[in-house]
């Protein structure tokens, strides 16, 4: 069976650091990175299964570097996080193909779960293209 890899992408480091740490406790491969243009970098270099992408990023709208991550790899799932504020965003984030949003503070559970689901329809997608 396949590691899922996600990429998480907040600029607060300290939730970055431990949702990274709950991820790779359950067996996930997983990164953080702090801005959109680091996110994007790294999508480049190491495309990830799931990317868990806050919305608000010191650099980058996340609805940016969203657009840009499916333009790149449109089978790269992505999963937008977001604070009451930016809900309307998150759900335009589906309109240009996110896979869900989570209104912080997250259920990490659930976040599990979403990521399980998101990147087995991605290994899914790929099964079918060899």
């Amino acid at each position: 069976m396949t590691v899922l890899s996600v990429l998480i992408v907040d600029d607060k480091v300290e939730f970055a650091a431990a949702l990274l740490a709950r991820l790779q406790s359950r067996g996930l491969r997983a990164e953080a990175v702090y801005s959109g243009k680091e996110a994007l970098s790294s999508v480049i270099t190491n495309p990830p299964d799931v990317v868990v992408l806050d919305l608000k990023l010191p650099d980058l709208h996340g609805l940016v570097v969203l657009e840009a991550i499916k333009t790149f790899e449109p089978a790269i799932e992505v999963i937008i996080l977001t604070d009451h504020e930016t809900t309307t965003m998150a759900i335009e984030g589906m309109e240009h193909g996110a896979f869900d949003y989570f209104i912080k503070p997250i259920d990490f559970d659930l976040l599990l779960e979403k990521i399980h689901l998101s990147g087995g329809r991605k290994k899914e997608m790929q099964s079918w293209l060899m």
